[in-house]
């Protein structure tokens, strides 16, 4: 594969519609080309202590920020058919499909590709197949794990390896 799009979601709480942030990392001909990051008011808006340890991000960070349809339209047609990427990616599809739903957004047909689900088949000697050791493995190191943009990036990484 030698064009597609990472995508990689963070969210505020447990409900799968609740993306505070995307990062997506545009790949053309077996290269980065294009890279997009916005923080996103989520839906339902509040944030779970759990969440905001993981990722950092607070109620006060999005609260001004651009609801889910005011970015999505632009970033459909900047994807268009190109197929989506992620590490686990049954989270980001998911998160994905609840965003859509939950402003009744028409549902995105796009093929999603995994690359935990492909680097456990590839490399099983790993202790485990979390983004940052997969992506450590393949010669990438991640920083700022858990920013939505770090995380796409290291994941178009590992795809552009792997698929």
């Amino acid at each position: 594969m030698k064009s597609f799009v990472a995508l990689d979601f963070e969210t505020a709480n447990q409900h799968r519609s609740s993306v505070c942030s995307i990062g997506l990392v545009f790949v053309e001909n077996a290269k980065i080309k294009n890279s997009f990051y916005q923080l996103i008011k989520p839906m339902p808006n509040f944030y779970c202590n759990w969440a905001t340890e993981i990722h950092g991000i607070k109620y006060w960070d999005t609260v001004k920020a651009l609801e889910f349809p005011d970015i999505w339209n632009a970033l459909a047609s900047q994807i268009q058919d190109l197929p989506l990427v992620a590490h686990n990616s049954a989270f980001d599809a998911g998160c994905l499909k609840a965003a859509l739903a939950a402003y009744g957004l028409p549902v995105h047909q796009n093929q999603f590709f995994c690359t935990y689900r492909k680097s456990k088949s590839l490399f099983p000697e790993l202790p485990n197949h979390k983004l940052n050791t997969v992506s450590e493995h393949l010669g990438f190191k991640l920083k700022n794990h858990h920013n939505a943009l770090a995380d796409a990036e290291a994941c178009a990484y590992i795809a552009m390896r792997v698929f």
